[in-house]
C-alpha cells in the first residue's frame, strides 16, 4: 500500500511538471515554432515505430515458419 501512495505521489509531480512546462511553452513566443517542432517530433517517432514494428512483424513471421519448417 506504501509502494502505490509514493507511486501516485510521483505520478502527480511528473503530470505537474510536464502540465507546467507545456503552459509555459504554448505561453511563450516562440509557440508555434514549437508546436510545429513538436508535431515533426511526432511524426519521426511514429515512423521510427512503423519502421521497427514492421522489422519485428516479419522476425516473427521468420521464426514461426522456420519452427513449422523443422516440424
Amino acid at each position: 500500500m506504501e509502494n502505490s501512495k509514493s507511486n501516485l505521489l510521483v505520478g502527480l509531480v511528473i503530470g505537474a511538471a510536464v502540465g507546467a512546462a507545456i503552459g509555459y511553452f504554448l505561453a511563450s513566443d516562440n509557440k508555434e515554432k514549437i508546436i510545429e517542432e513538436l508535431k515533426d517530433t511526432a511524426n519521426n517517432l511514429k515512423k521510427d515505430f512503423d519502421t521497427h514494428f514492421e522489422k519485428g512483424k516479419k522476425a516473427v513471421d521468420d521464426f514461426i515458419t522456420g519452427s513449422e519448417q523443422q516440424v
